[in-house]
C-alpha cells in the first residue's frame, strides 16, 4: 500500500533531501542527519497522505471533502482536493497558525476556526460532513493516510544506506506509523524511536490536559491515541519519548541558527530528543531525524531568539530607578553605549513601584558581546551610581 501512495502522490509530493548535520553530529558524538520534510509541498509531511487519501476516493470525493487539523493536515488537504478538483472545507482550533489558515484559503478551502484542540476540530468536521454529504479525512487514524506518510520512510532508506536508527515526531501517529512499518519492512534491525511534547503525550501514557493545551509542538497537539494507528505504533516503533518546552525552543533555534532549516515546533521535537538526552543515538550507523514540518507562525520566532540570545549570554536586560528629569536616561544610556553595549529597547516604569515622586524606573535590553562583556557594562554603570538590577 506504501507503494501505491508513492504513485498516488507522482509529480506534486517531492522526494525532499536527507542532509547531514554536523553540529548535531558533533553535540551526540554521533553521525546524523536530517530529513527535511520542512521543505515538503505545503511546508510539511502531510502532502503525503493527503494526496493518497483523496486518490483512494475516486469520484466518492466529488460532494467534496472536511478534515479538522491544527494546520498542516488542512494545508494538504487543501492543497490536494484543488488538486483534484473537489470541495474542501477545513475547520482548526482556536489559536492555530495564522500562517496555515490562509494557506488553506489560497488553495480554496473555506475554513471555520473554534473549538479548544484538534479533537474538537475533528468533531465539528464530522458533524458538518454528515450535514453536507462531505467524506471526512482524518489527520492521521486512516490506513490511507498511514500509508501516504510511509512514503517518507521509503525514502530515508533509500537516501542511507548504514541506517540504523529514526527519530521521528509523534502526534496523532500516522507519521510515525507510516515511516516506522516503512523502514522496518525493509531494514528490521532499523529501531525507530516516537518523541511526544511532554504536554499532550498520550502515547506515553501522559492523560491529557483537560481545555487548550499551549504549546510550540501544536501541530502534533494530539490528546488521543487513533484507533488504527495506537496499534501500529504499539507494533513498529521500538520506544516513544518525551521533551519539553524549553528543549523544543533550543531545537528550533539551534536548527535556524546552525542548520539554516526553518522547523516548526512540532517538527524539531526528534532533534529536541538527541540534544535533551531523552534518546540516543545509534552507537554505530546513522541516525536520520525526521523534521516533519516548516510552517514557523512569524510571530513566534521573535520570542525564540530572544530567549536563546538571553541564554547565550547575548542579550541584557536591567532595571535601575534613576531620576526623573531632562538627560536622566540619556545620562545612563550613555554609559551603556560607552561600554559597546547596543541597545534594543527601552521602557519607563512608573506605575505599581514604590517611587519617590522625582523618580522613574526603567527597563532596558542591550544586546552585548557575551557574559563578561554584560557584567562589564553592568559593573560601569553600578560604578557611576546606579543601582542596577539584572534581569
Amino acid at each position: 500500500m506504501i507503494r501505491a501512495a508513492v504513485r498516488s502522490g507522482a509529480g506534486i509530493v517531492q522526494r525532499t533531501p536527507v542532509l547531514a548535520s554536523p553540529p548535531l553530529s558533533d553535540l551526540v558524538h554521533a553521525d546524523v542527519v536530517l530529513k527535511a520534510e520542512n521543505l515538503q509541498r505545503t511546508g510539511a509531511f502531510k502532502i503525503r497522505g493527503a494526496m493518497h487519501k483523496l486518490a483512494t476516493l475516486g469520484d466518492d470525493a466529488k460532494a467534496g471533502v472536511t478534515a479538522g487539523s491544527a494546520g498542516n493536515h488542512a494545508q494538504a488537504l487543501a492543497f490536494a482536493a484543488e488538486h483534484f478538483g473537489v470541495p474542501c472545507e477545513i475547520f482548526v482550533p482556536a489559536g492555530a497558525s495564522i500562517s496555515k489558515i490562509e494557506a488553506c484559503r489560497r488553495h480554496g478551502a473555506i475554513v471555520h476556526i473554534g473549538g479548544a484542540n484538534v479533537h474538537d476540530a475533528f468533531v465539528a468536521a464530522s458533524a458538518r460532513a454528515d450535514e453536507a454529504g462531505l467524506i471526512v479525512c482524518h489527520p492521521f487514524d486512516d490506513p490511507a493516510v498511514v500509508a501516504g506518510q510511509g512514503t517518507a520512510g521509503l525514502e530515508i532508506v533509500d537516501a542511507v544506506d548504514d541506517l540504523a536508527c529514526v527519530v521521528v515526531p509523534l502526534g496523532g501517529g500516522g507519521l510515525a506509523a507510516g515511516v516506522a512499518i516503512a523502514v522496518k519492512s525493509l531494514r528490521p534491525d532499523v529501531s525507530v524511536v516516537g518523541v511526544q511534547a511532554e504536554r499532550c503525550a498520550p502515547y506515553a501514557g501522559r492523560p491529557p490536559e483537560e481545555g487548550a493545551i499551549t504549546t510550540l509542538a501544536d501541530g502534533i497537539a494530539v490528546k488521543r491515541p487513533g484507533v488504527v494507528t495506537a496499534p501500529l505504533i504499539e507494533r513498529w516503533l521500538d520506544d516513544v519519548v518525551t521533551v519539553d518546552e524549553d528543549t523544543i525552543a533550543d531545537a528550533m533555534v539551534m536548527l535556524m541558527e546552525r542548520a539554516k532549516l526553518y522547523v516548526e515546533g512540532a517538527g524539531a521535537v526528534g532533534v529536541a530528543a538527541l540534544m535533551s538526552g531523552a534518546t540516543v543515538p545509534a552507537d554505530s550507523g546513522t541516525t536520520c531525524v525526521v523534521l516533519s514540518g516548516g510552517n514557523v507562525d512569524l510571530g513566534v520566532v521573535p520570542g525564540l531568539i530572544r530567549r536563546h540570545e538571553a541564554g547565550a549570554g547575548r542579550r541584557l536586560t536591567i532595571f535601575v530607578r534613576i531620576d526623573d528629569r531632562p538627560g536622566g536616561l540619556a545620562q545612563l544610556l550613555q554609559i551603556f553605549a560607552q561600554s559597546g553595549a547596543n541597545l534594543l529597547e527601552v521602557q519607563h516604569i512608573r506605575e505599581g513601584l514604590a517611587l519617590h515622586v522625582r523618580e522613574t524606573g526603567v527597563r532596558a535590553s542591550f544586546e552585548v558581546r557575551g557574559r563578561e562583556h554584560a557584567e562589564s557594562a553592568v559593573a560601569d554603570a553600578r560604578r557611576a551610581g546606579y543601582a542596577i538590577e539584572v534581569e
